[in-house]
């Protein structure tokens, strides 16, 4: 049996994972998804570490939504490789609380750097609160570079975009919150991207989280195609649902 490490640090959280054929396309390589899940999953891992979990938080009625984040991949991982993920808080900006996340192989190289914005909200009113009222822990502050863009508001021009049909909400699309897992929204893009891109590793990704969407909802998909980027909306029945950036390399 392998041996996996997971720890906590003073500033911030460390484990060892391994890519299985789920987390990877059919290239063996690992999905853009499977970046936005593991950021999702390792924030919540962090703070579980720590005594705070969601039952913790939601009772404290301070809990996290995931606004908006910003993947760099430097190298893409295979399956079957063995991913050393830390995280760290990094302070606020604005109305958003920041996280920073690193990817890394066996030899200690950075494989996938990612910076992630959340919002705080009491889950009973939903009313969306300021950084400074958060009061289970003092939010720490990351003294590494990370070597990532940070998350940015991404739009689609009004002319120009292409009708990328439409995606039904499943039952597997949801989360134990009852509405589409964050992560799921990388292969909700992926699976509407034309063809060509599909096949390819973008540099960078961005993704913002507006509306959530929940089961039976239909999402409409619209594409914009600008040289090496190619942008997408997800637009549900109560507005957008998400926006998405994808960067290629020049070929």
């Amino acid at each position: 049996m392998k041996d996996f490490k997971q720890y906590l640090m003073d500033d911030g959280y460390f484990r060892q994972e391994e890519l299985i054929f789920a987390d990877c396309d059919r290239n063996q390589r690992a999905r853009v998804s499977t970046f936005l899940s593991k950021a999702a999953a390792f924030a919540g891992y962090d703070y579980d570490a720590r005594g705070l979990t969601h039952e913790k938080l939601y009772s404290m009625r301070e809990v996290f939504l995931l606004s908006r984040m910003a993947v760099r991949i430097h190298r893409c991982p295979m399956a079957q490789e063995v991913l050393d993920i830390s995280t760290w808080e990094n302070g606020v900006k604005g109305a958003h609380m920041q996280r920073v996340y690193e990817l890394a192989d066996q030899t200690g190289a950075v494989c996938v750097s990612i910076r992630s914005e959340w919002i705080l909200v009491d889950p009973e009113t939903r009313h969306i609160m300021r950084p400074e009222t958060f009061t289970a822990k003092k939010l720490g502050v990351c003294d590494k570079p990370i070597d990532c863009p940070e998350p940015k508001k991404v739009l689609l021009p009004k002319e120009g975009r292409e009708d990328r049909g439409s995606r039904m909400i499943r039952w597997s699309d949801l989360d134990g919150n009852g509405h589409v897992y964050s992560g799921n929204y990388g292969d909700i893009v992926w699976d509407a991207l034309p063809e060509d891109l599909q096949e390819r590793v973008p540099t960078e990704f961005y993704i913002n989280y507006s509306k959530e969407a929940t089961l039976g909802q239909e999402l409409r998909l619209w594409g914009f195609r600008d040289g090496q980027e190619y942008r997408m909306e997800g637009i549900g029945p109560q507005g957008t649902c998400f926006t998405a950036l994808c960067v290629f390399a020049e070929q």
